[in-house]
Order: structure tokens, then C-alpha cells, then sequence
């Protein structure tokens, strides 16, 4: 099986359907064998069970950024626990924080958490957006304490504008501040065209909802054709791009556009996920490449794992090889 991410899985549509239905999470968690395959991509539910996995990975000269899952945040105490457990974790993270200077002057942090504005209040009605907002604002304080860097994750386009209204007014005071940018939809090269001239750190990402036609490619190609359009602006432009991507395709055309443009490593790097392509990351770490791997972890793992299912049909299979082989 290729490891292309644009290789069709026919069941996405269906898969993505399953991560919002409450009698698919309980038939799937119904199998022992569950928390061993969930462990592939997920670090644990906890901060104890983080720690190994981000000493192991920062240990193999890869960069790390934590994702504490918890999405879907309905009432203010949901989003109040978040924050506490995003500022229990920079703090206990500022451990590992070994910052270096990259060729290009950026001043690269090892350790990074990445955030959803959904998690920090933004769904609580009309005043959600201000509550994320002032939230994210206090996490952004504590990640200067701890020199640790936070980038904002992209969620349905819905949220698309509001979240990086948000993150550009903070990089007033937090220029290192990053969002992520879904190549899927359809105004992504628009944004990254804006990113490149402001200088910002933008994760460059193929995205993982389910979106309707309007506003988002449906065909593999399209969506490739769109994330190498955004590559060359983000390459091109003054920030620090993330190409994060398991394609080799997009892989060597970020090292070759890097390569054009005067970029060296440390002047950009790539992400991948925790459980995905491991030996492609340490062949990229051992060519002088800098690697992040995004690391979740917590008790809601669920909707994190559909979306992972759905990107690729190798994920599929791995996962219903193991609910086969243990029942």
C-alpha cells in the first residue's frame, strides 16, 4: 500500500460520518484490543503517560507538538479545564526547552502545543469567540514563560475566519504564534498568499473534516494541486513554514522549493503524526531536516482517530486488522 496521502479511501465519507456518532464510539471502544491500536496515535489520556513518548521523541532528535485532545467544548467549566490542563502542561514541558537558532534568524523551540479554539470556549454561543480569545491570550503568557510555542489547529471552515482573526490580533504580542491552513479549501491559497507577506508561522496541512463542495475540494488531485500552490507561497514568502504531510510526493517538493527560494533546514520544517511513517522521520532528522511529530493525548481520543482512519486506507486496515486478531 502507498503511502501516498492522496491515495482515495472510499469509506472517508463514512468514516468521518462515524466520528460524530455516539453508537460507533461505544461498539469501538467495546474491544479490548482498542486501547492498543488507539496507542499507535495516541500518546495516552494523561500527562503521565505523555511524558515518556515526548522524551523519546525530542531524545531522536525530533521536535514535538502536543496536542491535549477535547474538542466539541459545550459549557464555560469544560473550557476553564482545558486551559488548566494546557498550562499544567507548558509548565511541565518548559523542561525539555532547548531553543536554537535557525539559519534564517527564527529561534526554534523544540517543545510546541498545538490548540483548538473549540476546546478554549469558542462554540459557547455568541460570546464563544471572546472566551477562546481571551483564553488562548493566557495560554500565549504562560508559553512565554515556559518558551514554549503554540499553534492553533484548524477545525471545520466554519470557524476558518474567526480563528485567525483571533490568532493575528495575538501575534501583535506573540509573533510566533502559528495557525494552521487546510489546503482542502478553497480560498487556502488566498490566506497563505497573506501569511507569506506578514511573516507568519503557518502549519501547511492537506486537512481532515468533512466539508461540503462549496467550499472545499472533493478530489485528491485537486487538494495536492492546491497544497503545492501554497508551498511555493509560504517557501517564497518571510515566515517559517510547517509542511506537515506524510506525502513523499509533497515532501520532495517542499525540499526542492525550499532549495529554490534559499531555504535551508532550520529555516522551515516538517511535521508529521505520532504513529505515521516513523522511519521517513528519522530519515529526514538524518538528513539535516527539522522534524516535528504532533503527539495527542487525553480522554478524548475518539473524534482524533476517526479522522486519522479516514485520511489514509492504510490506517483503515491496521485498525481492523487488530479489532480481528484479538476478539
Amino acid at each position: 500500500m502507498s503511502h501516498r496521502e492522496s491515495a482515495v479511501n472510499p469509506l472517508r465519507p463514512a468514516i468521518l460520518a462515524a466520528a460524530g456518532s455516539t453508537r460507533m464510539k461505544r461498539a469501538i471502544t467495546g474491544f479490548p484490543v482498542t486501547a492498543e491500536v488507539v496507542h499507535r496515535f495516541v500518546a495516552g489520556e494523561s500527562r503521565a503517560e505523555l511524558a515518556p513518548v515526548v522524551a523519546d521523541l525530542l531524545g531522536s532528535g525530533r521536535s514535538v507538538s502536543v496536542d491535549f485532545l477535547g474538542e466539541y467544548t459545550t459549557e464555560r467549566p469544560m473550557a476553564d479545564d482545558a486551559v488548566a490542563e494546557y498550562l499544567a502542561l507548558m509548565d511541565e514541558l518548559a523542561q525539555w526547552n532547548r531553543w536554537a537558532n535557525g539559519p534564517s534568524g527564527w529561534s526554534v523551540a523544540p517543545v510546541e502545543v498545538s490548540v483548538k479554539l473549540s476546546a478554549l470556549g469558542q462554540a459557547l454561543g455568541p460570546e464563544g469567540p471572546d472566551i477562546a480569545a481571551a483564553n488562548l491570550r493566557t495560554l500565549c503568557a504562560r508559553a512565554e514563560q515556559a518558551g514554549v510555542w503554540i499553534t492553533v489547529d484548524a477545525e471545520d471552515h466554519t470557524t476558518t475566519a474567526t480563528t485567525e482573526a483571533t490568532v493575528r490580533n495575538l501575534r501583535a504580542d506573540h509573533p510566533w504564534l502559528a495557525v494552521a491552513t487546510q489546503t482542502y479549501l478553497r480560498d487556502a491559497e488566498r490566506r497563505c498568499a497573506a501569511a507569506a507577506a506578514e511573516g507568519a508561522r503557518i502549519r501547511l496541512c492537506k486537512g481532515a473534516y468533512r466539508e461540503p463542495e462549496s467550499v472545499a475540494y472533493q478530489r485528491s488531485a485537486e487538494v495536492d494541486e492546491s497544497y503545492l500552490r501554497c508551498l511555493e507561497l509560504l517557501m517564497g514568502g518571510s515566515g517559517y513554514p510547517m509542511v506537515a504531510t506524510h506525502d513523499p510526493v509533497m515532501i520532495a517538493a517542499a525540499d526542492h522549493m525550499a532549495g529554490q527560494n534559499g531555504r535551508v533546514p532550520g529555516d522551515f520544517e516538517f511535521q508529521m503524526l505520532h504513529g505515521i511513517r516513523s522511519i521517513e522521520q528519522h530519515r529526514l532528522v538524518e538528513a539535516g531536516h527539522s522534524v516535528r511529530v504532533y503527539v495527542p493525548y487525553g480522554t478524548q481520543w475518539y473524534g482524533y482517530l476517526m479522522r486519522r482512519l479516514a485520511e489514509r486506507p492504510a490506517n483503515l486496515g491496521f485498525f481492523l486488522r487488530a479489532l480481528t486478531e484479538r476478539r
